[in-house]
């Protein structure tokens, strides 16, 4: 906008500036008094006219006192010249005034020189002049945006938590400050490095970090920005955007989400002709084709690797695979380290505790830990982040935000009280289970109440018992409702939970090999795959017989389990009424709170717990006004 304001602007200036050219060029006129022709005629009659100068419809002139004067003949009058004569004027005639040249062209010119300058602007805009390539007959330009060398920032130093992928990727920037020391030995850098990894590691974080290290220039560009409605573009903005890295060599080319230009060809419906596949094959001839690119360096990310076109892959163009894994206990550490730096910290912050609690979390969803932190402290006036105010926003990402607006009856509290108690005792007493990390029967976000576990470490696979464990703790919640309230009174907020029971207890008989009857054979169908042209073909079906011991070794697996929790329940009921009277009172409870119950102590207040019995209204608590089946996942168990 602000590039069309300024031509306007520019064609505003030229005009006037013509203007300006042609009024100097235009003859000057002398500044007369005005008179009426009637007026005119009464002088004359009077004798006080003595030089007239007559020119098309105007006579000019001067009264015997030296005054000028100008009149216009409003008719042909013809008898206007003898009475002139005959009151002894003198008549001077002059021929009609002729226009400048300049001004005539001007005048005669103007339509067309103003409609050809309303082209050319217009013609500029869609070229893309003075909007970095972006008109619409600019579409085979390339989209990347160039970085000068002094422009990115980021550092190794602001990766943390992907060390050996940092590892991988330094000899990109050995390479790219001393070329010689490799090509001394004969060696060759790679010409593409593919960075895999789950969507918020910070695989585009250490491209940037790649670039700032080695102070080259850098490309960005995502793999959308090559696809257009229009045939060849895709594959004329590769051509363009390799075209100008070749000068700025050396240089490095990041392309985020390669998978949505790079994917496997002939696997869909659109042929040969896609243009997607025509995009993919231009961009193949880039990499490694005759005409090599010597010190381009392309760096491409995707968590999607599995569906890339093989070719893509191959030694000569991505030669290496970095994975950018999520980050263990160790990384998330030092990733909060990072983002901590860049908020006023109090001396309790322990970024080792929060990591201990973050499992799965990957490197975006540390720095939202953070900044939720930060907002927290702000909204309650604090200059500083407490280790407070990082476990609420912990809790809110974990288990999601607090509903305080929604009033429960006591009926619907004692019984989500109870539910969730079942999930948490159960937790407690069976083998391999995470520790419960905290109870509650505040809503958040679509469960009506939580419980939480937490994992001492972190985990990359998980056992015949770890997982039989976790269906006899989902059972829990509803157990307790049966044992407390009768089978009558069970309600739907345990659906979640019996669809995560089924859900494993299924994959444990079809995928992983864990029923003794079935045996390690993959029953299940894949139904992940992308491309309708190769799923269409490929369905794996299994017959009736095994269909039916499938259903059967399914329900013995439920059924155990489903008994296991029904007997800790019943003789741990002195216990489930103590936590669930402990949840009515306090609303939350979490550790400590949970092993003075479960030794057979009365639980102390939870830390940040006040009364609010005394205070109008009482304490703010919830009902459901949506169904009490929307729930939300792992590793929590909802109501």
């Amino acid at each position: 906008m602000n590039e069309t304001v300024k031509n306007l602007l520019l064609w505003l200036v030229i005009v006037i500036i013509l203007i300006s050219v042609i009024s100097n060029f235009s003859p000057k006129h002398q500044q007369m008094a005005p008179m009426s022709y009637t007026q005119f005629l009464s002088q004359v009659q009077q004798g006080n006219v003595g030089n007239i100068v007559i020119q098309d419809d105007t006579i000019s002139g001067e009264t015997k006192d030296k005054q000028s004067f100008s009149t216009y003949i409003p008719l042909n009058d013809s008898s206007l010249l003898p009475y002139l004569v005959k009151q002894g004027v003198n008549v001077e005639g002059k021929p009609p005034q002729q226009q400048s040249l300049l001004l005539h062209i001007f005048i005669s010119w103007f339509p067309a020189i103003l409609l050809f300058a309303v082209w050319i602007f217009f013609l500029r805009q869609m070229q893309g002049g003075g909007s970095g390539g972006r008109g619409a007959m600019s579409f085979g330009r390339s989209k990347a945006r160039l970085l000068g060398e002094d422009q990115i920032k980021v550092t190794f130093a602001d990766v943390a938590g992907a060390d050996e992928a940092k590892e991988e990727v330094k000899e990109l920037v050995d390479y790219l400050k001393d070329p010689s020391k490799y090509q001394k030995l004969g060696g060759r850098i790679p010409k593409g490095v593919l960075m895999v990894g789950s969507p918020g590691t910070g695989k585009t974080l250490l491209a940037r970090a790649v670039a700032g290290e080695a102070k080259v220039p850098f490309f960005s560009i995502s793999g959308s920005d090559f696809v257009e409605m229009f045939v060849g573009v895709g594959a004329s903005r590769v051509r363009d955007m390799f075209e100008q890295a070749k000068k700025q060599s050396p240089c490095i080319i990041f392309i985020d989400e390669i998978d949505a230009v790079g994917r496997h060809r002939g696997a869909g419906l659109g042929g040969g002709h896609d243009e997607r596949e025509q995009t993919l094959n231009q961009l193949l001839v880039e990499m490694d084709g005759f005409d090599g690119h010597e010190g381009v360096i392309v760096i491409a990310a995707t968590n999607r690797p599995d569906v890339l076109d093989p070719a893509l892959l191959r030694p000569g163009r991505f030669d290496r695979q970095v994975i950018v894994p999520l980050p263990d206990i160790i990384g998330r550490e030092q990733i909060l380290k990072v983002h901590l730096r860049k908020v006023p910290a109090a001396e309790d912050v322990n970024p080792q505790y929060i990591a201990r609690g973050t499992p799965g979390f990957s490197g975006a969803d540390l720095a939202n830990l953070v900044n939720e932190a930060a907002l927290f402290a702000a909204r309650e006036g604090k200059r500083i982040v407490e280790m407070h105010d990082l476990e609420k926003a912990k809790d809110k990402i974990l288990m999601g935000a607090e509903r305080r607006s929604m009033v429960m009856t006591d009926d619907e509290k004692k019984l989500t009280a109870y539910h969730e108690s079942g999930h948490a005792i159960v937790g407690l007493f069976v083998p391999e289970h995470d520790p419960v990390y905290k109870v509650t029967i505040i809503p958040r976000g679509r469960a009506l109440g939580v419980t939480m576990y937490l994992p001492e470490q972190d985990r990359y696979s998980h056992s015949k018992q770890r997982l039989e464990s976790q269906i006899s703790s989902l059972f829990g919640g509803r157990l307790a409702e049966e044992i407390i309230f009768g089978k009558e009174h069970v309600t739907t907020g345990a659906s979640n939970d019996i669809e995560r029971a089924t859900e494993l207890a299924r994959n444990m008989v079809t995928r992983w090999g864990l029923s003794d009857k079935l045996g390690p054979i993959v029953y299940g169908e894949d139904e992940g795959e992308v491309f309708l042209g190769r799923s269409v073909t490929k369905r794996k079906e299994v017959s009736e017989a095994i269909a039916e011991e499938i259903d059967r070794e399914t329900r013995k697996i439920i059924d155990t389990n489903y008994s296991r929790a029904e007997d800790i329940l019943r003789s741990n009921l002195d216990k489930l009424h103590k936590m669930s009277d402990a949840l009515m009172k306090y609303e939350t409870i979490d550790e400590l709170q949970i092993k003075q119950i479960m030794a057979g102590e009365e639980p102390t207040p939870p830390a940040g717990w006040h009364d609010n019995n005394n205070t109008d209204g009482g304490t703010t608590s919830q009902t459901d006004t949506q169904s009490k089946d929307d729930e939300v996942g792992h590793p929590a168990n909802e109501h």
